[in-house]
């Protein structure tokens, strides 16, 4: 019997485009050695590992929170894999982002200076 592998395009491109965030945004602020084609694996509905899942969701989450000012950040949504992947075992199709107010804010910022140096980047 042959396991499923692809599932087709998942949220996290399309929280991507939401945020005006490209995949070389993510690669540049993980701490985790995050590659380019990790990402667009990811992205296209390669089935991963709970172990990259997270990775992922975690870069996601310093790419938005390392552009936030500091008032946007007591508002912000923190992302898990359930919220990026369709076939992540607490998907909800329903699930509406809290951080829609926020999307488009931040594609024109840079990564916070402060924050780079708490990443060591």
């Amino acid at each position: 019997m042959q396991e499923e592998r692809e599932f087709g395009p998942q949220p996290l491109e399309e929280l991507l485009k939401s945020w005006g965030l490209t995949h070389h945004d993510l690669v540049e602020v993980s701490p985790e050695q995050l590659t380019h084609k990790q990402v667009q694996r990811a992205c296209s509905g390669r089935k991963l590992t709970l172990k990259m899942k997270q990775k992922l969701a975690r870069t996601l989450n310093f790419a938005v929170w390392g552009r936030l000012t500091d008032d946007e950040r007591k508002g912000y949504f923190e992302y898990f894999p359930k919220h990026l992947f369709s076939y992540d075992k607490g998907w909800a199709e329903s699930f509406e982002d809290p951080n829609r107010g926020l999307y488009g804010e931040i594609s024109s910022r840079p990564v916070r200076k402060d924050f780079r140096q708490e990443l060591g980047l």
